[in-house]
């Protein structure tokens, strides 16, 4: 018995005092992060990483042969002029999209051609911006086979044709209107074959927009639609610009979806690279660019969702515009009462114009689809001519598809878009 438990009170039994941290837990959580932090920040200054942390391209480098070349060789990438067009407009292969590389697929005319089987790489210098070329072995991309068949991977190779109406810009190949004065909107035009029995009969144009993301609806679409019917594709499917092809050699006119800005975006969202009313002229050019360059051979464009957008003459107008300087027609898909799309395109005397009349599924379902479709039929018969335009959902496409085959036969013109676009003022 200690001196403590004599002088305790009687009744009362002493507890064992607890061992107590010298630090709570929260402390200690605080601590962890702060020096985790000051390590960070540490590292930030003293790393060598002048890309900061952006993804690179590794290639081999041949260094023997690129110091075997003579110095004539080796030309200097040139720096673009004073006064010279935009990096949007310079009519240049797209570089490789990576800091490091820039990697050029065929050199430009007076300069040395590189060695065979081997491809020049411009490397540049993160730090000092200095340029460098040097040769790398070619690692043979897998080309056409004596079949025809094509890597599934690889872009859809441009015929003789095509290549007259493409520029290529640093967003890739966009369409161009041919030094012969020819539009792409002419050139990819599809004929019209009038009706024997009724030469005067009423014109009907049909659009099935939304193609490209599902491959299986965008096969069911080319499968079942006659040709004389429009497919519009969306620039985002993997392999889209194979599809388009398909849809091109079985006779359809092709449209660019455009994504655009709807009402309530972000939560309302069409996409990337959607042409937004917040960013500048320049800035929704350079994303239409990108846009374009997804694929090629199309008539024209069409918007996707962007209530908001074709709501804006001070954003829409540079889009259209730039649309008649590229020999492209525009179509209005009439979902938007706002739309100044028409307001625009008569005042700008080089744009073909049109407008959807009726769209075909706003309610998807079989019966309200035929009500909609008995609606363009009467719009075709009192007007002369009425465009029509459904999405690529199976119940449309089935329905659609059965009542173009029979249009025919009601005394009805089936045509592509291009048929009833009106043509740009002559001045």
């Amino acid at each position: 018995m200690t001196a403590d438990d004599l002088s305790a009170p009687l009744g009362q039994q002493r507890t064992k005092r607890r061992f107590k941290l010298p630090v709570s837990i929260p402390q200690v959580i605080a601590a962890v992060l702060v020096l985790f932090l000051g390590v960070f920040v540490i590292w930030a200054f003293v790393a060598d990483d002048p890309f900061g942390g952006e993804p690179v391209v590794a290639v081999p480098v041949d260094l023997h042969a690129s110091t075997a070349m003579k110095k004539s060789e080796v030309q200097p990438v040139p720096e673009p002029a004073p006064g010279a067009p935009s990096p949007v407009r310079r009519e240049v292969p797209p570089a490789v999209e990576a800091p490091a590389v820039n990697q050029q697929a065929a050199p430009d005319q007076g300069s040395a051609t590189a060695p065979a089987k081997t491809k020049t790489v411009t490397i540049i210098d993160g730090k000092t911006g200095a340029r460098q070329e040097v040769v790398i072995p070619d690692s043979g991309n897998p080309g056409p086979s004596a079949e025809g068949a094509v890597d599934s991977k690889s872009p859809a190779p441009l015929n003789a044709l095509d290549q007259k109406f493409v520029e290529m810009t640093t967003r890739g190949p966009v369409p161009k209107i041919a030094a012969d004065g020819t539009r792409p909107a002419d050139a990819f035009a599809r004929p019209v074959k009038a009706l024997p029995e009724v030469p005067d009969a009423p014109r009907v144009a049909l659009i099935i927009s939304g193609l490209g993301v599902s491959a299986s609806a965008t096969a069911d679409a080319i499968a079942k639609m006659p040709g004389a019917v429009t497919l519009a594709f969306m620039p985002y499917g993997s392999g889209v610009d194979r599809m388009v092809a398909r849809a091109r050699s079985a006779g359809h006119e092709i449209l660019l979806q455009v994504p655009m800005e709807p009402f309530a975006y972000p939560d309302n969202d069409s996409g990337p690279q959607t042409l937004l009313t917040s960013l500048t002229p320049e800035q929704n050019l350079e994303r239409l660019y990108w846009l374009m360059s997804r694929f090629q051979g199309y008539v024209g464009m069409i918007g996707a969702m962007g209530a908001r957008f074709t709501a804006s003459e001070q954003s829409f107008g540079p889009v259209l515009i730039e649309a008649a300087k590229r020999g492209l027609i525009f179509v209005d898909d009439g979902a938007s009462a706002r739309s100044v799309a028409g307001r625009i395109a008569s005042a700008t005397s080089s744009l073909s114009f049109a407008k959807a009349d009726v769209v075909l599924d706003a309610v998807p379902t079989p019966a309200e689809i035929d009500h909609a479709l008995g609606r363009l039929e009467l719009a075709a018969r009192e007007h002369s001519f009425a465009v029509g335009i459904a999405s690529a959902l199976p119940v449309s496409i089935d329905h659609v598809a059965k009542w173009a085959k029979a249009a025919e036969g009601r005394g009805l013109l089936l045509v592509p878009i291009t048929a009833v676009a009106l043509k740009p003022k002559q001045s």
